[in-house]
């Protein structure tokens, strides 16, 4: 895989209430990612970034929602989401930028 599409698939972490107990208790971490990125594309992106091993890559679409403004109604884009389960012992940490 290109290094450049790579540096390209993950947006940004998930970081959230849900993101916090998945990441406890299943050993994931949520990433938004591109919306034509593919499971393989994550985990190499995940594991040439952060220098850990993946185990599991999930991937769902998230429906943007519908919203109103002055009347009239629009809606948001939608997004792709990724958990990417990490191997035993694997970490990462985003408070320092990068792995603990």
């Amino acid at each position: 895989m290109n290094q450049e599409r790579l540096l390209q698939v993950l947006l940004a972490p998930q970081i959230s209430e849900k993101a916090t107990y998945v990441a406890e208790k299943r050993n994931q971490v949520i990433f938004r990612v591109a919306s034509d990125a593919t499971k393989p594309e994550i985990k190499a992106a995940v594991e040439l970034l952060f220098k850990v091993e993946v185990d599991s890559v999930q991937v769902s679409n998230v429906k943007g929602k519908v919203k109103r403004f002055r009347g009239a109604t629009g809606r948001r884009k939608g997004w792709k989401k990724a958990f990417v389960g990490l191997k035993a012992g694997q970490e990462i940490n985003f408070v320092e930028g990068g792995n603990a």
